[in-house]
């Protein structure tokens, strides 16, 4: 049994515990990683680093609970690859919705929304439900936590299933990863410049963009570059969980 983790704990253990200061919902996705990642990597990846941050901020005396990961995420790019499983946006953001009511019945004024899917874009969501919740929400996408660090750690920058989520896959779940079997991630440029330079974006299909889903080179990863990755966002997490568990609500929160 993990104390923080809600899908571990019983009832009897939760009645003889203080109400808790704040929530964490690790967001996951359901979808090709290149040929040698498995299709829960997202969720598996955010669960871990969920896990490894709320057990910091507890370790600092804080109550934090984490919520079952959501496994499901936004894949309207990736439907051409076999069972990538898809949640519109806008279905995405009514169950996050719900979720939040029930946390606002139980008393739970604080929720970090922990995100381990580039799809799932969400800081609308955030805007959509600050006026109509007593629930204070933040928003961390786990991968850009230690992105000033990744250049002492990795050899080229990457996208999905390159060599960042392979080393988390082969510090994490190393019986899951078939790396041998991973072609290079290489992917196509636009043929608009504009695009290529990020002022113009758009959704972009995966199937055009790339050749097995993957974008980026998998083949430097080791599970040590996947634990040097981990350690450094789980720390942050950890520590602004435990300090969000702290801050009152007062008037001027979270200022």
């Amino acid at each position: 049994m993990t104390p923080w983790k809600l899908a571990e704990i019983t009832y009897g253990e939760l009645k003889s515990k203080p109400e808790y200061q704040a929530a964490v919902l690790p967001l996951g996705a359901t979808e090709p990683h290149n040929l040698h990642l498995p299709y829960g990597t997202d969720t598996f990846q955010v669960e871990t680093i969920a896990s490894r941050a709320c057990e910091i901020a507890t370790g600092k005396g804080a109550r934090v609970l984490q919520l079952p990961a959501i496994p499901y995420g936004t894949e309207t790019n990736q439907m051409e690859f076999p069972m990538a499983m898809n949640l519109n946006p806008s279905t995405l953001a009514k169950v996050i919705a719900d979720l939040v009511e029930s946390l606002a019945k139980h008393k739970i004024h604080k929720l970090l929304l922990l995100n381990g899917h580039g799809g799932n874009d969400l800081k609308w969501v955030l805007r959509e439900l600050h006026r109509s919740t007593p629930v204070r929400l933040f928003l961390c996408n786990w991968y850009k936590v230690a992105a000033d660090g990744y250049d002492s750690i990795f050899e080229k920058k990457d996208d999905h299933a390159g060599e960042m989520e392979t080393s988390m896959g082969l510090a994490h779940f190393p019986d899951l990863v078939n790396l041998p079997a991973a072609d290079d991630g290489a992917v196509r440029a636009s043929r608009f410049d504009a695009v290529n330079r990020g002022w113009v974006e758009l959704t972009r299909p995966w199937h055009l963009l790339t050749t097995n889903s993957g974008a980026g080179n998998p083949h430097a990863a080791t599970a040590e570059k996947g634990e040097a990755v981990t350690a450094r966002v789980a720390e942050r997490i950890g520590l602004f969980l435990a300090e969000l568990a702290e801050t009152p609500l007062d008037a001027d929160f979270p200022f």
